[in-house]
């Protein structure tokens, strides 16, 4: 392994057909590092795409292990990822409950349909900024707890991807999410961002269930080793939603004074003089 000496973060790019991770340095030093994986899709019929939730997570492990074993342990881990898909898992085992329904699943168009016609879409649109479409994650999870064998307990999680994620890089620690991806749920109040007892109860989905938002430009968790990534640490920092961009910082990183970073889409990173990262205030 060649240790990098210069602080750096590591970018998780978790797309819908691959991942990548991607070690970035301040002011554009350092060599380019990255490593990708695809995955498989699934479509089990016409209109329903899926994707196994274990599979994405053992490839976000094996690119991130694959950038760590060339550059070493970095000062945080930032993620993001296709918003909408969703899944549903056991906090106990583990075990997802079946596979996740992807953003293009449109398997629940009919019910989106009949919540319209019952006149809903007006109040679904006051709370959440949203239309009703299945493209959007609240029916895709209320279709999981209806058709197929999943216990509504105390073990019960249901999220976004990078909850999934976040979860698995915590070793079950924490099961949190951020507003751009809360957002694109059609269960998230965005004036009170917070989740909607409202949406959840009209969509079917237990709001206990779901994980706690938090901001995006956040300290998750506090370094520590997680036999998740064989003993290696990984602090996480950042959790943007697909297409944006979030400051990452991990709180009193050793950073150069001045220096932001910016995760985009396609995980490049920038740098510039507009913002202190070891300055950033936790929960900012």
């Amino acid at each position: 392994m060649t240790s990098s000496t210069s602080p750096f973060v590591i970018a998780i790019d978790a797309g819908t057909t691959g991942v990548r991770s991607r070690a970035v340095f301040p002011g554009g030093s350092g060599e380019t590092v990255a490593s990708y994986r695809e995955f498989t899709q699934h479509f089990p019929e016409p209109g329903q795409v899926e994707h196994d939730a274990t599979e994405i997570w053992e490839a976000i492990r094996a690119t991130l292990l694959d950038v760590i074993e060339q550059v070493g342990t970095p000062a945080a881990i930032g993620i993001t990822n296709q918003r909408e898909t969703v899944v549903a898992w056991n906090r106990r085992t583990g075990e997802p409950y079946g596979r996740a329904i992807v953003w293009q699943d449109r398997r629940t168009a009919g019910r989106c349909d009949e919540l319209a016609a019952a006149g809903h879409l007006p109040r679904v649109r006051e709370v959440t900024g949203l239309v009703l479409d299945p493209y959007f994650s609240g029916t895709k999870a209320a279709w999981m707890l209806q058709h197929r064998d999943i216990p509504v307990d105390d073990d019960l999680a249901i999220g976004t991807i990078d909850a999934w994620l976040v979860w698995n890089l915590t070793g079950g620690e924490v099961l949190a999410t951020d507003p751009s991806n809360a957002s694109r749920t059609m269960l998230f109040d965005i004036r009170r961002m917070t989740w909607s007892a409202e949406m959840c109860e009209l969509l079917g989905v237990p709001m206990a269930a779901l994980p706690e938002v938090k901001p995006s430009k956040n300290r998750l968790s506090r370094p520590g080793w997680s036999a998740s990534l064989e003993n290696r640490r990984s602090p996480r920092a950042a959790s943007p939603g697909w297409k944006l961009a979030s400051d990452i910082g991990w709180p009193g990183a050793k950073w150069p004074a001045g220096t932001k970073g910016t995760i985009a889409a396609s995980t490049r990173a920038t740098a510039s003089s507009t913002s202190s990262v070891s300055g950033a205030r936790e929960g900012a």
